[in-house]
């Protein structure tokens, strides 16, 4: 007896495990019920689908079984990948979720480090500006490279930090070198002489 069953069911488009489970029935009936089986897919609700199940004569499936199963085959089976790949996505989406609440957590604590370090700078200057130490308070400022975002702060800071420790104009060092003469050379170029008084008496 030669059969092609193998070959149809070979031709049938599917993903997964095909389970056929066949009893006898009620007089020269078949009961046959079909389950399409696809491990891959992690979805738990693929254990809602239900078989697809048949009670017909031998002949009956002999003639039709194929033509009923096709269609409900690559249906679930579409159905099945199609959970399959939704949660890869799902698993992925989960994942990229986690990695961005990690950048985002990790850029935060970044950035609560840098405040912490600029609200400390700018405190020890604080403090050497009260010592009246304020070339040293100028140079614990924060860089501004360091702080583009705080730039206009640093840049008021050291400016009035080194308007308090600045050095005198050229003009200003200059006066304060050059001594005033002493009386006697201003008087040494004009000799007084006796000889004219002399002459008038």
């Amino acid at each position: 007896m030669n059969t092609n069953f193998f070959n149809q069911i070979q031709q049938l488009d599917f993903t997964g495990v095909l389970q056929l489970n066949i009893s006898k029935g009620i007089e020269s009936n078949l009961i046959v019920t079909v389950l399409l089986n696809n491990e891959a897919c992690g979805d738990s609700a693929k254990n809602l689908i239900p078989p697809l199940t048949f009670n017909a004569t031998p002949q009956e499936f002999d003639e039709g079984f194929f033509e009923q199963i096709t269609t409900p085959i690559q249906k679930v089976s579409g159905l099945m990948v199609d959970m399959e790949k939704f949660q890869k996505q799902l698993d992925e989406a989960k994942a990229q979720s986690a990695i961005e609440k990690e950048k985002t957590e990790k850029a935060i604590k970044d950035k609560e480090a840098k405040d912490k370090n600029f609200k400390d700078a700018m405190a020890k200057a604080d403090e050497l500006e009260k010592e009246g130490k304020f070339r040293e308070a100028w140079i614990k400022v924060p860089d501004l490279t360091e702080f583009p975002e705080k730039a206009d702060e640093i840049r008021k800071r050291k400016t009035s930090l080194s308007d308090k420790f600045a050095t005198p104009s050229l003009f200003g060092a200059m006066d304060e070198a050059k001594p005033e003469p002493p009386i006697e050379q201003i008087t040494a170029d004009y000799p007084i002489d006796g000889t004219d008084e002399d002459e008038d008496e």
